[in-house]
């Protein structure tokens, strides 16, 4: 293996780890406060077309990513409601709103499956773009990969170096403690459902405008059950969620390139990869439960009601 398919290589990882890192950092977000949202692959996969929609209609890429934020975090209103105001089962929830998310995309996404973007480029920055190989793995993406990572830096100062994430997070361990001192638990998780309905729609934006600029039903293929994934492999920590993202996206890329390097696998194998990869992480992590029990948020998918809301 030369350089040049070493670099193709990383890059191509890079890139199939962006919409992993939108929506586990989101998820992550979602499931400190308390809040288990199983709905990722359903904002995702909407957040996907609207994106789409709104680029083909309008020719405006960024208007198209806020679009797709937007139909996330409306997703995430609807489940929101569900579990927040109406009390509604957030397992059976977010697995209602996936199914829902799926089929109004295919819905509503039967006139664009033809039309083709001109996507979303990489960035060109005068000196750095042009070094030998570190411009070409650190200088070459576009503005959403970036975007990705000061998303990560943005969760990781919110959770652990802010007042409000301390709250948050308090809010996760004991609901019903947060309320005694007078933080208002449903709202603080009315937020956090928001903004990880956002970031989970960017990361299907990113799918539809940028890392293949068109729309196929079902494109978000398993990715919000693989971020979902992520973040109890992360151990609700954002680092391990961007290396973990890697990790998959890696898995992704694989199905593309090992056959192409002479490896005699079955395309079938290479196809599942990422997901038997998932698999395989999850059912590690399971075996120690006191990994599970320290880190994972007390409350974590349990219903809370208070009358001060």
């Amino acid at each position: 293996m030369d350089m040049q398919m070493l670099i193709l290589i990383l890059t191509a990882t890079v890139a199939a780890s962006i919409p992993l890192v939108y929506a586990a950092l989101g998820e992550l977000v979602v499931e400190k406060s308390g809040v288990l949202n199983l709905g990722v692959e359903g904002m995702m996969v909407i957040g996907a077309v609207c994106a789409f929609m709104v680029a083909a209609e309008t020719g405006l890429l960024w208007l198209a990513v806020l679009a797709g934020a937007v139909a996330g975090a409306l997703m995430a209103l609807i489940f929101a409601v569900l579990t927040l105001s109406l009390m509604a089962n957030q397992v059976a929830s977010g697995l209602a709103l996936t199914i829902f998310g799926v089929g109004l995309s295919a819905f509503i996404g039967q006139a664009y499956t033809s039309v083709a973007l001109d996507g979303l480029k990489g960035l060109s920055l005068p000196w750095l773009s042009s070094l030998p190989v570190v411009g070409k793995l650190l200088f070459s993406y576009d503005i959403l990969a970036y975007g990705a990572l000061l998303a990560f830096f943005g969760v990781s100062l919110f959770l652990y170096r802010s007042r409000a994430g301390l709250i948050l997070r308090a809010v996760g361990e004991s609901p019903h403690s947060a309320h005694a001192l007078g933080y208002p638990v449903i709202r603080i998780r009315y937020f956090a459902v928001l903004f990880g309905g956002a970031m989970a729609g960017l990361g299907g934006a990113y799918l539809s405008v940028v890392y293949t600029p068109l729309w196929a039903e079902n494109m978000t293929a398993g990715r919000g059950w693989i971020a979902l994934a992520l973040v109890v492999f992360a151990t609700w920590r954002p680092g391990r969620v961007l290396l973990g993202a890697l990790l998959f996206g890696g898995a992704t890329i694989a199905q593309f390139h090992v056959q192409g390097l002479g490896v005699e696998i079955p395309s079938q194998f290479l196809t599942m990869l990422p997901y038997l990869a998932t698999i395989v992480v999850l059912v590690i992590i399971s075996r120690d439960a006191n990994v599970i029990r320290l880190n994972a948020p007390a409350s974590l998918g349990q219903v809370y009601h208070d009358d001060v809301h």
